[in-house]
């Protein structure tokens, strides 16, 4: 029996101090300010409007008042009934059989958690029975103050809840038992001796505050080890017994407790501002929450449908005609008004815009029958997918996507005009414009005969048909002519002067005279040289430079053979 009672006490000492430990190392993790608005580390802050439908934090709560030392006494005092028995049966040497009384204890508590308690009890039997051959029951002279305890240790409180306040602890000190005599006597009159013993206790109990100052023990249960000595034997051995006791305390000092803060609530979406069809995500924080409370949340709009029933949810705009529109959420611990709370937040639907277009040409100019690339660039504000088309105004379009091709073949001379068209997913449309100039093939204009400086013979009447400086100066000219236009040819026609004696004959010889210089002296082939003979009437031979593809007109002339 004494090992076991040694044992219990000190694994429930051990197990105290650890819980306390634990506890203490909690509570220095928490804030230390009394700032109801202090908030824990872990409360995240409201999500980035810009981000992909990315998935929003959960709501995070403001620490309640379990983390502040709010409305804690600093001294409570407790003055109530004991009743006190032997479990689970009488040990030798045990004096505290059954016993009733009071008992008072005063607590200092250092935090919300830990405290120091001084016990004191004074407890009665109201008779003594004995065991054995002699059962009778005897009355004895001091029954009024029979025991008397003076207890001291620690308390371990969970003051995480407003009214109820359950606790352990685990107090030492000592018992005194008043001498027992047996009463009308006059000899050996003393039954059990006054003793003083080792007393320690282990338990808890539980506390309902009815007022800031005022609390009811509702119960309080210890387990009590004393260690009476058996007089009988002389041995001392631990003794088991239950005290159980009940009463009022009465709670001084401390901060009074803080009005409840009322629960707030903001929420957001993002993006802000979409486009029919497109997604919304929803996010909304609750600050102040009850953590032993459950949060019920609700969100409605006056567009689209939402769903979601936490603090996270989601809007659908499929097929919501552009405007402004408004969320709103609600968060609800109770019915108190207290621990509800609304939020709102806009969003607004934008109408598709159209896509554009620009069209070019190139070449922008062609031949007739030449072709040329046509090139359309569409763009659209939301990057919709995009069909192209054309339409010309003559000509034909070959081809399909950003970029086709425009025959002209067939089409008239001058500008053709070609329609760029695009049209997106949502059937907006937009056009543009270009042309392209069809130009008439170049002809190359025919070449024409041209008239060179004469060369004349009417200066030397004794020699008429020979060529004289005069008209060599004018044949180095024609010379020169000749070698920059190496495919020309050179027409040479001869005249004589009306009533000359054999003009026929000089016609000739002046044109003969003429090709031989450019022959003999300038170098120029005899085949490139036609001569002639006219009709003119003048001592003079004519020279015209014939370009090739040209035709000399030599009506009314004679070739010289």
């Amino acid at each position: 029996m004494r090992l076991s009672a040694r044992m219990i006490a000190t694994a429930a000492f051990a197990v105290f101090l650890m819980s306390a430990f634990n506890l203490c190392a909690e509570e220095a993790t928490k804030p230390a300010t009394g700032d109801p608005k202090a908030v824990d580390s872990n409360v995240a802050a409201v999500a980035d409007p810009a981000a992909p439908l990315p998935a929003a934090p959960m709501a995070a709560a403001m620490p309640y008042s379990a983390g502040l030392n709010i409305g804690i006494p600093k001294v409570e005092l407790f003055l109530g009934y004991s009743y006190l028995r032997a479990v689970p049966q009488l040990a030798a040497g045990n004096r505290l059989v059954w016993l009733n009384g009071g008992s008072a204890n005063l607590a200092y508590n250092f935090n919300r958690y830990l405290g120091i308690v001084a016990d004191v009890g004074a407890l009665t039997n109201s008779e003594v029975k004995f065991t054995g051959a002699y059962t009778s029951t005897v009355d004895v002279n001091n029954t009024n103050v029979n025991v008397l305890t003076y207890l001291f240790g620690p308390r371990l409180s969970y003051r995480k809840y407003n009214r109820i306040t359950p606790f352990a602890q685990v107090l030492f000190g000592g018992a005194h038992a008043n001498e027992v005599a047996l009463t009308p006597c006059t000899v050996n009159c003393t039954l059990l001796p006054s003793q003083n013993t080792l007393a320690l206790t282990a338990g808890g109990g539980l506390d309902l505050k009815v007022h800031r100052h005022i609390a009811i023990r509702v119960i309080q249960a210890e387990y009590l080890m004393t260690r009476f000595q058996d007089y009988t034997t002389g041995t001392t051995s631990a003794q088991n017994d239950m005290r159980i006791s009940a009463g009022i305390v009465f709670r001084f000092g401390g901060n009074p407790p803080l009005p409840p803060v009322p629960v707030t609530y903001s929420c957001s979406v993002n993006p802000s501002a979409v486009f029919p069809g497109d997604a919304i995500a929803v996010s909304g924080t609750a600050l102040n929450l009850n953590p032993a409370k459950t949060a019920v949340y609700t969100w409605s709009v006056n567009g689209g449908t939402v769903t979601g029933v936490t603090s996270t949810a989601k809007i659908d705009t499929t097929g919501l005609a552009p405007g402004a529109y408004t969320l709103k959420g609600h968060v609800s611990e109770s019915d108190r008004p207290s621990e509800n709370a609304d939020c709102t937040a806009e969003y607004a639907v934008r109408a598709y815009e159209p896509p554009t277009v620009s069209c070019t040409a190139n070449p922008a100019t062609v031949l007739s029958g030449d072709p040329s690339t046509i090139t359309a660039i569409g763009i659209s504000p939301q990057n919709r997918p995009l069909t192209y088309s054309y339409r010309s105004t003559s000509g034909s379009v070959s081809g399909s996507g950003a970029t086709v091709t425009l025959s002209t073949v067939g089409a008239p001379f001058g500008a053709v005009g070609v329609t760029c068209t695009v049209v997106d997913d949502k059937g907006q449309t937009a056009s543009g414009t270009t042309s392209v100039t069809v130009a008439a093939p170049v002809v190359a204009a025919k070449p024409v005969t041209s008239d060179l400086c004469p060369v004349r013979f009417d200066r030397d009447p004794r020699r008429p048909a020979r060529v004289n400086n005069e008209g060599k100066a004018c044949l180095d000219e024609i010379a020169l002519n000749l070698q920059r236009n190496s495919d020309a040819q050179l027409a040479v026609v001869g005249n004589a002067a009306s009533g000359e004696k054999n003009g026929k004959k000089l016609s000739t010889e002046r044109a003969v005279n003429t090709k031989a210089y450019l022959v003999t002296g300038k170098g120029i082939d005899s085949s490139r040289i036609t001569v002639y003979t006219g009709s003119q009437d003048g001592k003079v031979v004519s020279t015209t430079l014939i370009p090739a593809g040209a035709t000399f007109d030599s009506t009314g002339d004679t070739p010289v053979q």
